[in-house]
């Protein structure tokens, strides 16, 4: 805010002091945010005529800016005429001070709706529009700027899926033959027969956007090699311009390494077929993958970006990996600078964390994902064009985006304990979940490596042992060479629910570290030392190294006594000196937000003792499903995990309701 804004807020009436004095208490008590009053402030001052502006409208401000920090991109009014206190997770003794303060409130979306449209500080979509800060869209309030990116996603989809592209289907089907080993047999009627990943490259093959979605090992990238090498056959001598992404640099990477290796098979196969398709010529032309900041051409300290509408990417064909970690504001920049004769394939599993900042962008776009909802239109071009008849129970009438939408239904990677925890915490089954916990190991389903295990009521001594002897291979190893280090480092991960206190990263991570130096596992004399492994905290444009990050600290061999990070970015490996690095912090312990994008040999989940709103499903599934072969989960206190389980995170937007009036 700038300093004229200030001085006017310092200015507002007395009239207001019981709101702010309660907004200040619930700021120093850590229950708001201090943006979330300044924010109210700065609106409150805006008011042309110099009189003061309501205390309800300043209210719905502070609720606005403070679920926008949650990840809500708007307030719905039937929710705060409701069940004001569900907003914010409060109980009613908490609400109610609050309340008083703005008293009167309306009681029904009405009367909100009169207030909000009669504030100066308000645009009301359809109105002339002054540029003022706040929107209201039918009964959803927003800040303007992500009703701008929720406008923006939704024309650009909604434009690119009404938009479907003329397909020979005889000559799809016989190239479809060739890239996938087992044909389903045509006529499928059950979801078990029907071959998703073929389909999934039929529906991508016609249209300038296509959504793949899900779960771990369901074969996105397997399948999205093939929609590459199906759409480099279909350009011919063309050059196709092709570009991967993912959000951060360790997706982008396990992105681009797992494309590399299935077409390189694939090439091998089609140079055998005889089709006359010099796949590998084509695929040397894919450079590498890109952070999606690098790939917009992010500008340091701001949020502009090189390219965007009047300046779009040079390309073809995006693929972006990841995409449930995208957030709005970032799927509105992509989509800005997308020529409109490309293609855009989102790629992620629409049931894991939606990304920290605002937004569920993934999970908006997949509304139908789960039923299919597709009309005679794709049920006929499915079996034209992929051999595929889908199963009644997937057509229906659930509009233009369902039609390019495909879920993939069957996991190559879990087909044991691991797999039948993630599918009961998806469903939100909790008897189930502690049923297969309690089993342990399993070996009895013909899959013992993929064991679970769960240590209730655990003490933190407990669990520090346990990340000790998981690090232990690591750190002994880390003086030889940095690519070992790092594939022993990815063996094992502990990752947290919350960031703060004993079951958090920050009281983990000194716990674990003391632990490790009593136990001369690492010589610990300074912040840098010999085996620390780091997560950058922050894009850092001079070494090239983003948020999200992870490298081991080990000795530089070509300057005795200096010390350099080392960063695995697919097989290769690339150092920074670690006093370049400003911007990190030690990653024993990370949290189950920024673990996404990697996987882990031995997952360790930790939930804190007491839970919350950040404790729902998507967290425990999403933990879950970092683990390559076994999975433990840690609780200190009874009853948290099924607290979790039954809670499922629902953020607040109005995408879906832009998308289906398109």
């Amino acid at each position: 805010m700038n300093q004229h804004a200030a001085a006017l807020a310092a200015d507002v009436p007395d009239a207001l002091d019981a709101l702010w004095q309660q907004v200040a208490q619930l700021t120093e008590a850590g229950q708001l945010r201090r943006l979330s009053g300044v924010f109210a402030r700065f609106v409150g001052a805006m008011q042309a005529d110099g009189s003061a502006a309501s205390a309800p409208l300043l209210l719905a401000c502070v609720l606005l800016s403070e679920l926008e920090g949650r990840g809500h991109s708007c307030l719905m009014l039937a929710e705060l005429a409701a069940d004001p206190c569900a907003l914010l997770g409060w109980s009613e003794a908490q609400w109610a001070p609050l309340a008083a303060s703005a008293a009167p409130l309306p009681r029904h979306v009405k009367g909100w709706l009169t207030l909000l449209a009669g504030a100066g500080q308000v645009w009301q979509v359809g109105q002339f529009d002054y540029d003022q800060p706040l929107v209201l869209d039918g009964e959803r309030l927003y800040l303007r700027r992500y009703w701008r990116d929720e406008t923006t996603v939704a024309a650009a989809i909604s434009a690119r899926a009404h938009a479907p592209r003329p397909v020979d289907s005889a000559a799809l089907h016989r190239w479809l033959g060739l890239l996938f080993d087992d044909a389903k047999a045509d006529g499928a009627d059950s979801d078990t027969d029907t071959d998703w990943q073929r389909l999934a490259c039929a529906i991508a093959a016609r249209g300038s956007v296509a959504i793949i979605t899900g779960g771990p090992g369901t074969g996105k990238t397997y399948t999205v090699a093939r929609l590459l090498a199906l759409l480099l056959a279909g350009a011919g001598a063309a050059p196709l311009r092709i570009a991967l992404a993912a959000p951060t640099g360790k997706a982008a990477a396990r992105l681009k390494q797992s494309i590399d290796k299935a077409l390189y098979q694939l090439a091998a196969r089609m140079a055998d077929s005889g089709a006359g398709f010099d796949l590998q010529a084509g695929t040397e032309r894919i450079g590498a993958a890109r952070t999606l900041h690098s790939l917009l051409g992010a500008h340091p300290d701001t949020r502009l970006f090189a390219h965007h509408r009047a300046n779009p990417l040079e390309l073809d064909v995006l693929i972006v990996d990841e995409a449930s970690m995208v957030h709005l504001e970032m799927m509105a920049a992509i989509l800005d600078a997308l020529p409109a004769h490309a293609t855009l394939v989102l790629l992620g599993d629409k049931d894991q964390l939606s990304s920290v900042e605002a937004g569920a962008v993934l999970g908006d776009l997949c509304e139908h994902a789960e039923d299919g909802g597709y009309d005679s239109a794709t049920a006929a071009y499915a079996i034209a064009a992929a051999g595929q008849a889908l199963p009644p129970r997937f057509l229906g009438e659930a509009g233009a985006l369902a039609q390019q939408t495909v879920m993939l239904r069957h996991s190559h990677r879990f087909g044991g304990p691991i797999g039948a925890l993630a599918a009961a915490v998806n469903h939100g089954d909790v008897a189930l979940a502690e049923q297969v916990l309690r089993a342990g190991d399993g070996a009895g389903d013909g899959n013992p490596g993929a064991a679970v295990a769960w240590i209730e009521h655990a003490r933190q001594p407990q669990l520090v042992e346990l990340a000790v002897e998981g690090y232990r291979p690591y750190l002994q190893a880390s003086g030889g060479e940095p690519l070992a280090v790092l594939r022993a480092f990815e063996e094992f991960r502990l990752l947290c629910a919350v960031r703060d206190g004993e079951w958090g990263v920050a009281g983990l991570n000194a716990a674990i570290e003391q632990r490790l130096q009593a136990a001369r596992l690492i010589r610990k004399s300074g912040e840098w030392y010999v085996g620390r492994p780091v997560m950058v905290t922050r894009n850092d444009y001079g070494t090239r190294v983003y948020n999200g990050d992870i490298g081991v600290t080990l000795a530089d061999p070509a300057r005795a006594g200096s010390l350099r990070v080392y960063f695995l970015e697919g097989e290769q490996v690339r150092s920074v000196l670690a006093t370049r690095l400003r911007h990190v912090e030690t990653a024993y312990a990370m949290t189950v937000h920024k673990s996404q994008g990697s996987e882990f040999a031995h997952t360790v989940m930790v939930l804190p003792k007491a839970g919350g709103a950040m404790l729902a499903r998507e967290l425990i599934y999403t933990g879950i499903t970092r683990a390559r072969q076994r999975f433990t989960l840690v609780t200190p206190a009874a009853g948290i995990l099924a607290e979790a389980i039954v809670r499922k995170t629902r953020r607040a937007s109005g995408l879906r309701a832009m998308l289906a009036r398109r």
